[in-house]
């Protein structure tokens, strides 16, 4: 598995921040260095990658409270020692059964709110990693969740972009969340930096999941290790949990769209659900298998994307050229459009949409200049309905019109000496965007895990960040709102329906060669999680790139397509990008029309990976230096 480089692409001016860690124990990657820290500790322990990644993933709940929280989702792809088949993890919950378009429109609402607990789906995070350890690790769930109880009732230094996210809704909370004020503001004020925070709450449900798998002796209902955890599960899902959400969200409060709701989530939502398992849905590209979730979440437009690139020449896609980035952004505006017109929870024609016929159809629509149309394809007997296209967006009662706009982040200005330009949207600038009335781009953790035995994960968990919702002041955390990435309109692939899973944007990969899972990554982003990872497989694949350097290369997006965060607004030929692409690349990518936004030199993404070398048994982590979060550790 040694990079080979490949002469077609341009080699990385910077080589790599970091190092590629490589072992034959146990690798650990994620967006916090406590979550890796307390991944690996579980490895050297005798865990294995699935008691170590949990006992993380709960540790990334008390310490990245802004990008992910119990009472949010998540989504993971993994293969065990003994199977080497790709399994999903679905922690998505569904949408409540009072969470109708008939409701959300008798609440004077077109679009699903970004922040408030009327847009919150079945919290799914927690059952999915019990189920997770239950058939598949090895730990008892004291042992696993000990570090996060620690974390929350001893404290920890509180990073900055937890200050700088308390700090843009500080006044949501004083004027309208009483209980967040509480929760996360001190005197009045957000914390500084390096502060110790505790959540005694959350340590205190925590507990209580322990003790329902135990009775009187300490041995559980049956004596077994899987009746404990499905005990604790019972409890999360029927139990005082249940039972505090419903009454809490009854309360009206105020949502993004300035307007005061109550949330239609009950104790009946969470009983009904459990987490699950699937099949992962692969493709094939140059001699490697990319294992992704269904059409439930966007993962399969990276493997349309990748099966309309693999037969053309190298120097097409690579991402530090103008010809390379112009063809990677135009095959991804492609497969997003279809992605908006074909994915959801329901029938989806994946068969359809990565066959050969169809794959070659789209590809010819990459010509030599931008796009500006939203262009989904059209598949026999199927006449979707298509979103509303929203370039900005009048919110009534809110302060401002149209989407925000991120400070220092301006479009490409017309000669290096042009002050003029614009502010303008940026999606995720390596921490998330927060508006101050909590609306929220760019959300999201990760952690990827491999241990000796050849166990592997990579996890994203997600939503329920401490702005999307009212803390709920006996548990601790919030309510997620993943239901924004429905539409209210009838008739469209993810229209709001209650018992479905809303469309979500975590996508976690697994990579195979011969059938044996060779890499596992993943990275926050929102919309841009799966064009910063296409980057990163196409580099690392196709380029020769080191994990490391093909994490440090500079990285663009497309915005030429509806958003999944309210509010769902899109740019038509829009790409941002890194800086450090270059004058001359940037350039040339405004000759073919696009409309270029500048990021800043090390903005955007926020990717980490582990890998596994079938061969020799030797083991590596990468992961990535922007925002001096996310750290890679092992032996």
């Amino acid at each position: 598995m040694r990079a080979q480089p490949n002469p077609a692409f341009v080699r990385p001016a910077t080589e790599r921040t970091r190092p590629d860690l490589q072992g034959t124990f146990g690798m650990t990657a994620s967006t916090h260095w406590l979550a890796t820290a307390t991944a690996q500790s579980v490895l050297e322990r005798g865990g294995n990658a699935f008691d170590a990644a949990a006992a993380g993933a709960f540790v990334l709940h008390v310490v990245e409270p802004h990008l992910n929280g119990p009472g949010g989702d998540l989504t993971a792809v993994f293969a065990t020692a003994d199977d080497p088949t790709p399994v999903v993890l679905v922690g998505q919950g569904p949408a409540p059964a009072g969470a109708t378009p008939e409701h959300f429109r008798a609440e004077g609402l077109d679009l699903v709110p970004g922040a408030g607990a009327l847009a919150a789906a079945v919290p799914g995070a927690v059952d999915a990693w019990l189920l997770l350890l239950r058939d598949h690790g090895t730990w008892e769930l004291a042992d696993v969740l000990a570090p996060a109880i620690g974390y929350a009732r001893d404290g920890h230094p509180v990073s900055a972009g937890v200050v700088r996210t308390i700090g843009a809704v500080a006044d949501l909370f004083r004027d309208h969340w009483p209980t967040s004020a509480e929760r996360w503001l001190t005197g009045g004020a957000p914390p500084v930096t390096g502060d110790v925070v505790r959540n005694e709450a959350l340590a205190s449900v925590f507990d209580r999941l322990v003790a329902a798998g135990a009775d009187t002796d300490g041995s559980g209902a049956d004596g077994g290790r899987a009746s404990r955890i499905d005990a604790a599960r019972r409890e999360w899902a029927e139990g005082f949990v249940a039972t505090t959400i419903d009454a809490f969200v009854r309360r009206p409060h105020r949502h993004s769209s300035g307007t005061d709701h109550a949330g239609v989530l009950r104790a009946g939502d969470l009983a009904a659900f459990r987490a699950t398992t699937e099949p992962a849905t692969t493709a094939e590209f140059r001699g490697h298998t990319i294992a992704k979730t269904g059409p439930w979440g966007q993962g399969p437009a990276m493997l349309q994307t990748l099966r309309m690139l693999e037969p053309l020449d190298d120097g097409q896609l690579d991402p530090s050229t103008e010809l390379g980035a112009h063809t990677v952004v135009e095959a991804l505006k492609l497969a997003m459009a279809d992605r908006e017109a074909f994915y959801g929870d329901g029938t989806v024609p994946l068969d359809v949409l990565l066959a050969d016929a169809t794959v070659a159809e789209r590809r010819a629509l990459i010509g030599d200049t931008a796009s500006a149309e939203f262009r989904p394809g059209h598949m026999p007997g199927l006449d979707p309905v298509l979103p509303p296209l929203r370039t900005s967006y009048d919110v009534a009662g809110a302060a401002g019109v149209g989407e925000p706009t991120v400070p220092g982040a301006r479009a490409a200005a017309s000669s290096p000496d042009d002050d003029t330009a614009a502010e303008v949207p940026v999606e995720d600038r390596g921490e998330p965007f927060v508006a101050p009335d909590g609306d929220t781009r760019g959300d999201t953790c990760h952690i990827d895990v491999v241990d000796r035995w050849g166990n592997m994960v990579s996890a994203t968990p997600s939503g329920g960040w401490l702005q999307s919702s009212p803390t709920i002041p006996e548990l601790g955390f919030c309510l997620g709102t993943r239901l924004q990435m429905t539409w209210l309109e009838d008739g469209t692939a993810s229209t709001l329906r209650p018992g479905e899973r809303p469309r979500t944007t975590l996508t976690p990969t697994l990579v195979l060669r011969d059938g044996v899972p060779v890499m596992a990554l993943g990275s926050p982003g929102g919309d841009q999680q799966d064009q910063w990872q296409l980057l990163f497989l196409l580099r690392w694949i196709v380029g020769g790139y080191t994990p490391q350097q093909a994490i440090d290369a500079p990285a663009l997006h497309t915005t030429s397509f509806p958003g999944s965060f309210w509010p769902r607004t899109w740019e038509p030929a829009g790409v941002v990008v890194e800086d450090r692409l270059g004058d001359a690349v940037i350039a040339g990518l405004e000759a073919r029309g696009h409309v270029v936004t500048r990021a800043g030199d090390w903005s955007l993404g926020r990717l980490s990976c582990v890998t596994r070398d079938p061969e020799t048994g030797v083991l590596g982590a990468a992961a990535n230096s922007r925002g001096a979060q996310g750290y890679a550790a092992g032996r």
